[in-house]
């Protein structure tokens, strides 16, 4: 590292490497980007990587947390409106990051860390289909809501078909 680097805040060394692996793996993919590549990225060493993060998996986790929080941010503007459009919201959002998706449905017999987020992150999504479902069918719907929505991941179709397919499921869901 030159010496004429500025030092950084720890907060913002980890900042700067969940970017850069951000970047590489959603333009790349987990599996074809080192850890070297994303130090590099980052402007500093693997061996720093490894400082702030146990193994590339936890890095991932990182990374989705923040793609999360994103995206979280952005469903502000879709929450008043009806489960259709909430669920083609999820689509789309999670179709700029599919190959992640693969990925984290991939890992996640092998690797813990990945298997407890994917599950944290399929109890949010039932959370918040749950408001706008019968009671008497919400656990089984909100399933299959999620099956849908990944069914849409692997096979897109374009718009209008996707519109056609939530707008059907949400109709039999909800009118029970």
């Amino acid at each position: 590292m030159p010496a004429n680097r500025r030092p950084r805040a720890r907060a913002e060394k980890r900042d700067e490497i969940v970017a850069a692996a951000r970047t590489l793996f959603v333009a790349d993919g987990y599996e074809v980007t080192a850890v070297s590549r994303i130090a590099a990225e980052a402007g500093v060493t693997t061996n720093t990587v490894y400082w702030y993060f146990a193994d590339k998996d936890h890095l991932l986790v990182a990374v989705l947390e923040q793609l999360l929080a994103d995206a979280l941010t952005r469903y502000e503007s879709v929450v008043s409106e009806p489960l259709s459009e909430k669920i083609l919201f999820a689509v789309t959002e999670l179709s700029s990051m599919h190959a992640l998706v693969d990925t984290v449905h991939a890992r996640r017999a092998s690797s813990p860390v990945i298997d407890q987020w994917h599950t944290a992150f399929h109890d949010l999504a039932d959370a918040l289909t749950r408001a706008d479902l019968p009671d008497e069918n919400a656990q089984a719907a909100s399933a299959i809501i999620a099956f849908v929505v990944e069914g849409l991941l692997t096979h897109p179709g374009d718009e209008a078909g996707r519109r056609a397919i939530v707008e059907l499921l949400v109709s039999r869901l909800v009118s029970g």
